[in-house]
């Protein structure tokens, strides 16, 4: 147990699990613990968290202090690959709440058999999806893509597929419903600052952890489950979405956070008061 504000970490939480690759954990735990003296021994750490997420975090460490969400709000940021801005105007077209939003960052990858069980369970939804799938993908898979696109274009209410999406505007959008996730840190921080409820599939490293304080901890999402095979069917893709969008104690819990993560940049906010005391330490 690392806090009391906090599920307890299990070893398949750990921050260098990589499951399926031995090599890959190893460079991880190294990574993990060649920081560590640099934490210890730096005047400030600043994180992308704020204090509500847990009370106990800025104590772990004397010179941590919280200064999150750290959100764009339509200023210029670093993005890796074009944004299409076309999926603004097909949510504006979309029932409030109704869209599954689907992303899973700028590393996340899936095995073509996987991929295809994505693309199923979206089709068996029968709800509309707005999905992001990165341009580096493989031939087979972007393969697959196009013929998916190609079946939705005629069906405006059913589908569409980007490269790249201004995520920020899409989890604001009042149309989106729920985001299906990888976990990583920088999704969670805008999901839960916009008020979405999350449905988690992590895929490597601290994603595994977000998972189980995203669910158990704060319970604003659930957990997709695979099945003996290690796949996560177009049934337990349906299955969940559908759970997660009609439970109401999960839309509640997500919009307590956002509200909470909104009091802690405002003046006076847990956040706004670290920032204004790292500059008053930088000036002295």
């Amino acid at each position: 147990m690392l806090s009391p504000y906090l599920p307890a970490l299990s070893s398949d939480d750990y921050v260098w699990n990589f499951p399926g690759n031995k090599e890959l954990q190893k460079v991880g735990f190294e990574f993990v613990r060649s920081g560590e003296p640099f934490l210890r021994t730096s005047n400030w750490v600043l994180c992308n968290w704020y204090r509500d997420l847990d009370p106990s975090a800025d104590g772990l460490l004397p010179t941590t202090l919280s200064i999150g969400p750290l959100l764009a709000n339509d200023r210029p940021s670093g993005n890796m690959f074009s944004e299409d801005l076309t999926c603004l105007s097909w949510l504006d077209r979309q029932p409030p709440g109704s869209v599954v939003y689907v992303s899973f960052g700028s590393t996340g990858t899936f095995n073509s058999h996987q991929f295809d069980e994505l693309a199923l369970g979206l089709q068996l939804m029968g709800r509309p999806f707005l999905w992001v799938v990165r341009p580096d993908i493989s031939h087979e898979v972007a393969s697959a893509t196009d013929g998916l696109r190609n079946r939705r274009a005629d069906d405006h209410q059913l589908g569409k597929v980007v490269q790249w999406a201004p995520q920020e505007k899409v989890l604001a959008h009042r149309s989106v419903g729920c985001f299906l996730t990888h976990c990583g840190w920088n999704s969670t921080v805008e999901g839960i600052s916009m008020g979405v409820p999350l449905l988690c599939w992590p895929h490597m490293g601290d994603q595994f952890y977000v998972r189980t304080c995203i669910c158990d901890g704060w319970k604003v999402g659930l957990e997709l489950k695979p099945n003996e095979d290690g796949i996560f069917t177009r049934h337990e893709i349906k299955s969940k979405v559908d759970e997660l969008l009609i439970n109401g104690g999960i839309r509640e819990n997500a919009l307590k956070i956002k509200r909470l993560a909104q009091m802690s940049l405002s003046n006076g906010g847990s956040s706004s008061k670290n920032l204004e005391q790292f500059v008053a330490e930088l000036v002295l």
